[in-house]
């Protein structure tokens, strides 16, 4: 494995090769490396996410539901859906006449998360898969809503994955994307930095006794493709009126597409 502190997100050594955060890795390897992290932090998931974000995420989520569109009856793919934030708030709009699937490439996340929703009561219209983004198993057009949050960038082959949720979308479905991205401001910028790479690193270890982990979150967040470079992939997997909307000056951006 080799550094790649001077590449570009989303630039990989050759075609056999993609990034682990600044190291250069096999493709065939980053699943389970990924899957190394998840299972590590999959427990305090939930603590550090309001510790990192001083609780904003839960702002980010909420902007995403409702720029969804979703409906009573929909039925919805929170892909990546890690500990269900997203799914526990789809569950209550669709109602008994929808579905929501929570889907994770990761056991150990989704156990976490059916446990949790179970744990509120909501049991009725969801359904738990344990699914790779690249290869989705679900037929042609079946669902109304994607959403996929904080999980993108850690896909090995991002452009596989849009073209895979293209397919189970229904015509006049749509995709959102909520991801860390690139701050709009150089201060902004630099203070970001600083946090990631001093900071979170030392509260993952004190919290989740896992530093190499967060340290991996921290470079993952800055390999991933900026705001016009992930619009660009979602136009080029077949999605039409795509549109990003900046959070938190950048830090974190919700890109939305349509499929027709």
């Amino acid at each position: 494995m080799t550094s790649a502190k001077d590449q570009k997100p989303e630039q990989s050594a050759s075609d056999s090769t993609t990034h682990f955060g600044f190291q250069t890795v096999d493709k065939g390897d980053k699943a389970s490396m990924v899957a190394g992290v998840f299972h590590s932090v999959a427990k305090q998931y939930d603590i550090m996410n309001d510790l990192m974000s001083l609780g904003i995420h839960r702002l980010w989520k909420r902007f995403t539901i409702d720029a969804s569109g979703v409906r009573p009856g929909n039925k919805v793919l929170d892909l990546a859906g890690g500990t269900g934030d997203l799914t526990a708030k789809f569950s209550k709009i669709v109602g008994q006449e929808g579905k929501v699937i929570l889907a994770d490439i990761n056991s150990s996340m989704l156990n976490v998360g059916r446990d949790k929703l179970r744990d509120k009561g909501l049991v009725q219209n969801i359904e738990y898969v344990q699914a790779n983004a690249e290869a989705l198993p679900f037929e042609d057009n079946s669902f109304d809503i994607v959403t996929i949050a904080f999980g993108l960038r850690n896909v090995t082959d991002k452009d596989k994955a849009l073209r895979s949720i293209y397919r189970v979308l229904k015509p006049g479905g749509r995709l959102l994307v909520l991801e860390f991205s690139k701050p709009e401001h150089e201060i902004l910028n630099k203070v970001y930095d600083f946090y990631s790479f001093n900071i979170l690193p030392k509260m993952g270890e004190f919290v989740a006794k896992d530093s190499e982990s967060y340290q991996y979150l921290a470079e993952s967040i800055r390999m991933h493709p900026d705001q016009d470079t992930l619009k660009a992939m979602m136009d080029d997997a077949g999605f039409e009126q795509t549109t990003y909307h900046n959070l938190t000056g950048g830090i974190v951006a919700l890109h939305k597409g349509f499929k027709f």
